[in-house]
């Protein structure tokens, strides 16, 4: 066989060792490691077989190269069926043993002694304790692997994502925290990981994009092909040809080659790369997916019933279109954890023609005609140029179709056949109103009748009396049911212009419906259900008016202007960005030469006060203009705030005082008595008290 020839064997699957010959160093490789030299808290979130691991190895490779103690956590190895104190004691015993801390502590003891705490206090306590006191080297890094694992757990782990948070805010008074540095690495998002959204501590970390190989990267893989190919860069070339650089799929097919007995000479490059890819790769691929790949993409679309018509609807839309344009909405993010789209120049298309032609239109078409009830009706619909009324849904069949797209995320065109199957039925209702009108003078006639017969007949006055009042009260409904109607349509017209009174309006509507239906009755039997219509229409039109993004690290405050015609957001990034209310971005303010924590408009919309990291706070323009620079405080500025009249500004700090300012930097007073940092000033409405945190 030719590969025994071979000094190079390609590892498909798993992390590679930090000396391995084919492992492949990208441009992650330098940030990552830059980023953590400096003391960031790093993660790393991407799909599957990616490379994290082994990127992981090899930063730990390096930074004990240079001194530093390293120790790496799987959350894989911890288990799922356990409860919060043995998963945060299985976190601290890997510590422990990652650390090399034997000897140094007798940790079966030291647990002991801490039964009694809360299982986050426990690995604070370890954390200070012992690792800061026996971790040698000038840092102590933390890598956690496979962090996606906690979502599985039966408790929550916002306490532990806040304490990493802790250790980095904590930095700011106690220099011993400089020390520790944690790094994350898992299939997930930030979001995905605190259920407590207020908690997220992901405003001091700094992603750490993953992309694949490039061709001027994967040079380490071509010493593997030399024995077998008389052009092996031409070969590897046509690999990345069909796998855009996916790193699994790039080791696997130069490990396919490397098993056959075929020399590739000049000119067959294409012909046997292809022929590879397509018997030992697509060809059968769900028997052939080992170690699994293909599938661990097609389990991550339906691992979410909810999700899964949205993704497949998306993934189906690029497919036809070739791209969309990448924002950063959650059905995006979770699907480019598939790993079945990138993002390349800010659109989004299909990873590599491997996947494009496993998971193609026609898949696409087979999976969504597995999921929808309606899947016929749709497709012909579609395929109409959405024009065939007669495939829309009526009656039962929308009911049944509303009652299953309800909790779902479902793709734009299911949303389209299903508003528009409701605009059917709503006009097929406006016909019945029609009807309704007439009914409206058939129960006056009624009326009439009814008092008739009261009239001329005392032994059937009851029965009259009750018939005139069912009468009368078909009639109120009818009124009801047609100033309802009325109600309804004003309210889609508004939410157009208006969002939330429209809502409000629909609403209101709603509810004056239930009003009228009887426990036994139906609401088909009522004169309207537009309210409801159009309340349910108006609730699939919501959607996030715009994503502002631009800071290039985690963003510390956001604000309106008081005239609610601009936002300013501040960052880690040592940047002020000014938009405007429909996301435009307007300006950069730069001057800070740390991260900037606080940011307040003016009374009159037109200045800025920022406060920062380097102890200072800054006034500017919404021109742009640096007016001011006031200096001051012995610390870092947590908070800056306008007086209500726009005269003054106040500014509390970690050196725990308040400073009362005016706008030409003249500080006009001191304020003390807290005992550490002030997180946080503002002034009373009228302007003649302060209120502080700390």
């Amino acid at each position: 066989m030719l590969e025994q020839v071979s000094s190079v064997s390609y590892k498909v699957g798993g992390s590679l060792a930090f000396n391995h010959p084919t492992y492949v160093a990208r441009k992650a490789d330098k940030e990552l490691l830059t980023a953590l030299e400096k003391g960031k808290f790093c993660y790393v979130f991407n799909c599957r077989q990616m490379g994290k691991s082994s990127l992981r190895v090899q930063a730990m490779h390096q930074l004990q190269a240079q001194g530093m103690s390293c120790a790496s956590i799987d959350i894989t190895s911890l288990g799922s069926d356990l409860d919060q104190q043995q998963w945060y004691n299985g976190i601290i015993t890997q510590l422990f043993l990652g650390f090399s801390l034997t000897g140094k502590i007798n940790l079966k003891n030291w647990l002991k002694e801490r039964e009694n705490i809360s299982p986050v206090q426990k690995l604070k306590e370890f954390l200070e304790e012992v690792i800061l006191v026996h971790a040698k080297g000038e840092k102590a890094f933390i890598f956690i692997d496979e962090i996606d694992k906690v979502l599985s757990l039966k408790f929550s782990l916002d306490d532990f994502f806040s304490l990493i948070r802790f250790c980095y805010n904590q930095r700011a008074e106690d220099k011993r925290y400089e020390r520790l540095c944690f790094a994350l690495f898992g299939v997930a998002t930030p979001s995905d990981l605190i259920r407590e959204k207020t908690q997220t501590p992901f405003n001091i970390g700094q992603a750490i994009e993953l992309t694949g190989f490039t061709l001027e990267e994967v040079s380490p893989l071509a010493s593997g092909l030399i024995t077998i190919a008389k052009n092996p860069d031409r070969v590897l070339q046509i690999i990345l040809d069909w796998t855009g650089g996916q790193p699994f799929l790039t080791q696997k097919i130069c490990f396919l080659l490397l098993q056959q007995d075929q020399f590739i000479t000049d000119g067959e490059e294409k012909k046997i790369v292809e022929k590879i890819i397509d018997e030992k790769v697509i060809k059968f691929w769900e028997s052939q997916d080992e170690p699994v790949h293909f599938k661990t993409i097609r389990d991550r679309l339906f691992r979410d019933e909810q999700k899964t018509g949205r993704l497949l609807g998306l993934y189906q839309h690029i497919l036809k279109v070739g791209f969309v344009e990448a924002d950063n909405s959650s059905e995006q993010s979770e699907l480019r954890l598939t790993g079945l789209v990138v993002k390349r120049h800010n659109q989004l298309t299909v990873y590599n023609r491997i996947y494009q032609t496993i998971f193609s239109l026609d898949w696409v078409s087979q999976e969504l005609a597995k999921i929808r009830p309606y899947s016929e009706s749709i497709l012909a619909w579609e395929t109409s140029h959405f024009q065939d009324q007669s495939r829309l849904l009526r009656g039962q069949a929308l009911k049944d179709a509303l009652q299953w797209s309800a909790n779902k995320s479902l793709s734009n065109l299911d949303y389209q056949f299903l508003n528009a199957s409701q605009n059917l039925e709503q006009q097929e209702a406006e016909k019945a109103n029609l009807i309704l009108q007439a009914a409206n003078q058939k129960a006056q006639r009624r009326i009439y009748f009814g008092s008739a017969i009261l009239v001329f007949s005392l032994l059937g006055s009851v029965f009259a009396l009750g018939l005139a009042r069912m009468a009368y009260q078909k009639q109120s409904e009818a009124h009801l049911g047609t100033e309802l109607q009325r109600i309804a349509d004003s309210a889609e017209r508004q939410f157009s212009f208006e969002e939330m009174n429209g809502l409000l309006s629909a609403m209101q509507a709603g509810q004056t419906l239930k009003t009228m239906v009887k426990p036994h009755e139906q609401l088909r039997d009522y004169p309207a259900t537009s309210p409801l219509l159009a309340l349910q229409k108006i609730l699939n039109t919501i959607q996030e008016k715009n994503s502002l993004s631009g800071h290039k690290e985690g963003v510390t405050g956001v604000v309106f202007s008081p005239n609610g015609q601009l936002i300013a957001t501040v960052s880690n990034d040592e940047t002020l960005k000014l938009w405007t209310n429909q996301g435009q971005f307007l300006r950069q303010f730069s001057g800070h030469q740390g991260s900037i924590y606080s940011v307040s408009f003016s009374p009159n919309s037109q200045l800025i006060a920022t406060a920062s990291k380097d102890e200072t706070v800054k006034l500017w323009n919404v021109q742009g203009q640096l007016l001011k620079t006031f200096k001051g405080h012995q610390g870092s500025v947590y908070s800056v705030t306008f007086s209500p009249d726009g005269k003054y500004l106040a500014s509390s700090s970690r050196d725990k005082t308040v400073r009362l300012w005016d706008l030409q930097g003249k500080t006009l007073a001191i304020l003390n008595g807290h005992q550490k940092s002030i997180d946080d000033v503002q002034f009373s409405p009228d302007g003649t008290f302060l209120v502080t945190v700390s």
